[in-house]
């Protein structure tokens, strides 16, 4: 009778150890999953991961989409259109919180990777040379629900300008909307991302804020998901984010920038190879670019609920970073 109770125990010791370990082993063959992204140079590194092959090794295959708005990109997520979302993590609270001016549910959504501080910097017009200028003018945001034009506001603020008061906001849509119509000088300012602050700047635009500055701490892109979707599929969900952390070192290996600079020009529109090395300074910058192993800054975070806790409508107490942040399938990302 001991011998089979010891025997039994041996089999279940297996047993569980093999639940412990295949739940992340690679799915074979690689699993496609949808991931919506905005466009811009901080998909540098899933340029990267795919070129360099870390998705398929981790058994996975994203199909990339570009979204022209949040508000796309965020109901998609929430309607199963989309499996991983590249997003503002405030956009993830706003939804969560029901601050995001639309009647859907979005409790089920979390971040569960890092990505990068936002890279958000303030560009105007040529006429445009200090803060006092922008009195009177129109200033285009994506959504005044959004985390980056409460950035806009916050900056605005400490700068003598409130809204309404001084200046107005125009809903003009993602950051390439917004890119083009400031190229274009049908608004005065925008908050613009890495690499169209730089390719702005080159049109002689002017850059009058850096948020990293005004802001220190502050948590831009994640990797958000449902947390029903994650729970069924955990091994897809780990291979993304190990791939996607193997991109960004890859990006950081100084071995590899003539590499990245090209494919940074191969999948930015109209880029130069000039416009792609200041990018490269930006984005790959030690202390402020894209954020190492995908870490999430939940100091970062916390800047972001107070930004929300401030300006987002319905005003409402908001939970603790670690709320909105599932740190279980990062941690099995991570290696052995």
């Amino acid at each position: 009778m001991n011998r089979i109770k010891r025997l039994l125990a041996a089999g279940l010791v297996i047993a569980l150890a093999g639940c412990a370990t295949s739940r992340d082993v690679p799915p074979s063959p690689p699993q496609e999953l949808k991931v919506i992204v905005f466009p811009g140079g901080f998909n540098w590194p899933i340029w990267a991961a795919a070129d360099k092959g870390f998705f398929n090794k981790n058994g996975v295959r994203p199909v990339i989409t570009p979204t022209p708005n949040s508000r796309t990109q965020l109901t998609g997520l929430i309607d199963g259109k989309f499996d991983i979302a590249m997003t503002a993590i405030d956009n993830v609270i706003a939804y969560r919180e029901g601050q995001a001016g639309l009647d859907v549910n979005g409790s089920d959504l979390v971040a569960v990777m890092g990505g990068d501080n936002g890279f958000l910097r303030l560009v105007a017009r040529e006429d445009v040379k200090v803060f006092g200028d922008l009195r009177g003018k129109d200033i285009s945001v994506d959504s005044l629900t959004t985390g980056y034009a409460f950035v806009l506001m916050d900056i605005l603020e400490q700068n003598g300008l409130v809204l309404d008061r001084d200046y107005k906001t125009v809903a003009s849509g993602g950051v390439v909307e917004r890119y083009q119509a400031l190229v274009a000088r049908k608004h005065a300012a925008t908050l613009l991302i890495s690499p169209f602050e730089v390719m702005a700047k080159a049109q002689g635009l002017t850059q009058l804020a850096d948020a990293s500055a005004a802001f220190g701490n502050y948590q831009g892109l994640v990797g958000s998901v449902r947390r029903s979707w994650a729970r069924d599929n955990s091994p897809a969900l780990v291979g993304y984010i190990r791939a996607y952390r193997e991109g960004v070192e890859w990006l950081y290996n100084p071995a590899n920038r003539e590499e990245a600079l090209a494919l940074f020009m191969k999948n930015v529109p109209n880029a130069t190879r000039q416009s792609a090395e200041t990018s490269y300074a930006v984005l790959l910058d030690p202390r402020n670019g894209f954020q190492r192993g995908a870490v999430i800054d939940l100091p970062g975070v916390q800047t972001v609920l107070r930004l929300r806790a401030k300006y987002g409508k319905p005003q409402k107490n908001l939970a603790a970073p670690q709320s909105y942040y599932d740190g279980q399938y990062f941690q099995r990302a991570l290696p052995k």
